[in-house]
């Protein structure tokens, strides 16, 4: 099961990493960009649910923005990998309201988490006889 489709929890929405151009003279990510960056995320909301561009291009129809709030946590530097991950709060029959959460680092910790748990699901496998051999170059030690 992807995380995207892993129930209880936020949807997994996208990410990128962060490029020089949306730095700022203190080597922060400039504001437009986190609303850039969540715009990316809520388009991707769109896509999973079928109200995005699909939808759009077969009926005419499409969503837009209405009210938007940004709280700052941590400044962001360039080369930053992003993660997105976006959780639908509410809805009626013309609203959506949605909170996007953006993460910065290696990756999300519930990637951590998968990666220790088939690590442990691979400690009992024996060990390849060829694991831990090094290439050697001609007349080095």
């Amino acid at each position: 099961m992807s995380t995207r489709e892993r129930p209880g929890r936020p949807l997994g929405t996208g990410g990128r990493t962060v490029p020089a151009e949306w730095i700022d003279y203190n080597g922060h990510m400039m504001d437009a960009y986190y609303f850039l960056a969540f715009t990316e995320a809520t388009e991707a909301l769109l896509d999973h649910i079928g109200l995005g561009a699909g939808y759009r291009a077969e009926t005419g129809c499409g969503m837009y923005t209405a009210e938007s709030h940004l709280c700052f946590h941590a400044s962001v530097p360039a080369g930053a990998e992003l993660c997105y991950s976006s959780q639908l709060l509410g809805c009626d029959a013309k609203r959506l309201h949605v909170f996007h959460r953006m993460t910065v680092g290696d990756g999300p910790e519930e990637h951590r988490q998968l990666v220790r748990a088939l690590a442990a699901e691979h400690a009992p496998l024996p060990r390849p006889a060829a694991a831990g051999r090094r290439i050697a170059m001609p007349g080095t030690t």
